[in-house]
C-alpha cells in the first residue's frame, strides 16, 4: 500500500468516527470525565445536581445537551479554559 492510499485510508476512519453516533455509555463516560475539572472546587448543589443529571440521562429523561449545558455552565464559572475551548462543547447541538 502506497503513501496516497494509507492516508485515505486514515481520512476515511477519522471521517467515519467523525460521524458515528455516540453511545449512551461514552456520552456518561465524557460527562463524568469533564465532571472531574469540578469535582473538588464545586458547591454540594453542583454535586447534587451532577448526580441527578446524570441519572436523568441514563433514564433518558433528558438529552445530551443538557449535561453539556451544565458542564458549559461550570466551565464559565470556574474559568476551566480548557473545557470552554474543547470542540465537545463549542459544537455542542443548539
Amino acid at each position: 500500500m502506497n503513501n496516497d492510499a494509507q492516508i485515505e485510508l486514515v481520512q476515511q476512519k477519522i471521517q467515519y468516527a467523525l460521524n458515528k453516533q455516540p453511545s449512551k455509555g461514552s456520552i456518561i463516560n465524557a460527562y463524568c470525565h469533564m465532571w472531574g475539572y469540578f469535582k473538588k472546587i464545586s458547591t454540594e448543589q453542583e454535586k447534587q445536581l451532577f448526580i441527578k443529571l446524570k441519572i436523568d440521562f441514563e433514564n433518558q429523561i433528558i438529552r445530551e445537551k443538557e449535561l453539556i449545558d451544565f458542564i458549559k455552565r461550570l466551565a464559565d464559572l470556574y474559568e476551566v479554559t480548557y473545557l470552554k475551548q474543547s470542540t465537545i462543547i463549542n459544537n455542542a447541538p443548539k
